[in-house]
């Protein structure tokens, strides 16, 4: 006991300061990285994957073949009104299903196969007073991302109405060089002839969570293998006798066993390795089992669970073991503070800031989202996400296991013990205190 009373530590302005640094430091990052990439994604939006598809078949117009799908297909294609916004595909309605159901197309319009004939019986003699307005459907991907289909259904809803408009435009000029004479309700339709309506082009089943089940799942595997990387790094601690374990009112000290960095670092990812195998169980059970959430290929998403919590797991492990106390921060930082808003499943990654793109390419929660979109949403295709999902947790485990046996290595060549030799030796063991 040195008489002084613990409250003067108050006192202490390195307390005050190193305290203030961190926490405020945290709290400018986390406002950054949450809220900086959601606050205008339309205004960021680049080369967001749009389908169009013309399945117009094309009718006689003034005597001559015409196909008014293609004109309107055309004329988005071309049309600079958007800028780089959309990223605009012309495919056959089969692909552009296909790519809907992957997740590679945000939205599509869909032009029906009897467009021009429809549109041509206005101006024809068939027109009548209850004329039919022909359709083009919007088609939208609530599975790729809300925002995303959001801003896809928007500007494929505009560009369809303004397409509608230029070919109204054309048909009704044409109608007055003939001097036709037309219905009312056929002359007022003439002019914006097609009607758009917007239909759901890849619909989930009811527990999917409107297309956010695989995010919110795909986050419980991440902060599984976060946190559980931390108690795993305090147990091994513990055990071998570096820290002392707090139970309430107790203060357990086991004896030291002294312990190379590198071995520590083994026995912690080893155990976590196997502890994933009993995670990732529980977690769908608890998903699936307890609270319903709609999933098929039941065998696989246990495996991809399982190796996305061992990988986050020993990554976690990694930066604590190399960075120690601050360690966690960086976790924190990397696993959720950078990951949550790139991971594509909230805001598109075509409607991110630069800045946040580049950290997509690598951050792992985007890595296994996609994997797990896929598995959940899109019937386990490689190319819907799966197969980038496992290669890149490949490379982010043999990444981990290089910067982490390799940092721990050099600490341990260099002398840098957890204990210093002569306190290892005189230390007294204790059970408990």
């Amino acid at each position: 006991m040195n008489g002084i009373h613990p409250f003067r530590l108050l006192r202490a302005r390195r307390l005050w300061i190193t305290g203030g640094v961190i926490t405020g430091v945290l709290a400018l990052l986390f406002s950054i990285f949450y809220v900086g990439p959601n606050i205008d994604p339309a205004s960021h939006t680049k080369n967001l994957p749009v389908g169009l598809v013309n399945s117009d078949k094309g009718a006689a117009v003034g005597g001559k073949q015409a196909n008014l799908g293609a004109q309107i297909t055309g004329s988005i294609k071309t049309s600079t009104a958007g800028g780089d916004k959309i990223d605009w595909k012309v495919m056959g309605e089969k692909e552009a299903r296909e790519e809907l159901g992957k997740g590679t197309l945000f939205g599509a319009l869909v032009v029906p196969a009897d467009f021009t004939s429809s549109v041509t019986a206005l101006t024809g003699s068939s027109a009548t007073d209850h004329p039919v307005r022909p359709q083009l459907t919007v088609l939208t991907n609530q599975s790729a991302g809300s925002i995303g289909s959001s801003i896809a259904r928007q500007a494929t809803t505009t560009a369809a109405e303004g397409a509608s408009l230029q070919v109204g435009k054309r048909l009704t000029a044409q109608t007055q060089a003939q001097q036709a004479t037309l219905p009312t309700a056929a002359r007022v339709l003439l002019a914006d002839p097609a009607a758009v309506t917007v239909k759901d082009g890849h619909p989930l089943d009811s527990h999917s969570g409107l297309g956010m089940s695989a995010f919110y799942y795909a986050l419980v595997l991440v902060v599984c293998g976060m946190l559980s990387a931390n108690v795993i790094s305090g147990q091994v601690d513990h055990a071998l006798g570096y820290t002392h374990n707090d139970m309430g009112p107790l203060r357990i000290h086991r004896p030291l066993t002294r312990a190379t960095r590198v071995q520590s670092l083994a026995m912690s990812s080893t155990l976590m390795a196997a502890l994933s195998l009993l995670m990732g169980t529980l977690v769908m059970v608890g998903a699936i089992g307890i609270m319903g959430m709609d999933a098929s290929h039941l065998p696989l998403l246990w495996l991809y669970s399982v190796a996305a919590i061992a990988v986050a797991g020993i990554g976690a492990l990694t930066l604590l073991a190399v960075f120690g106390t601050p360690g966690m921060l960086v976790v924190t930082l990397v696993f959720i503070a950078m990951a949550v808003p790139t991971a594509g499943a909230t805001t598109p990654i075509e409607s991110l800031p630069a800045f946040y793109r580049f950290l997509a390419e690598f951050e792992p929660l985007r890595q296994i989202v996609g994997g797990v979109r896929s598995i959940l949403y899109y019937d386990a295709q490689g190319d819907a996400g799966l197969t980038r999902g496992w290669v890149m947790m490949a490379v982010g485990l043999a990444a981990a296991a290089l910067f982490g046996f390799g940092t721990t290595s050099w600490y341990d060549r260099k002398g840098l013990h957890r204990t210093p030799a002569a306190e290892a030796k005189h230390k007294e063991p204790a059970d408990a205190a």
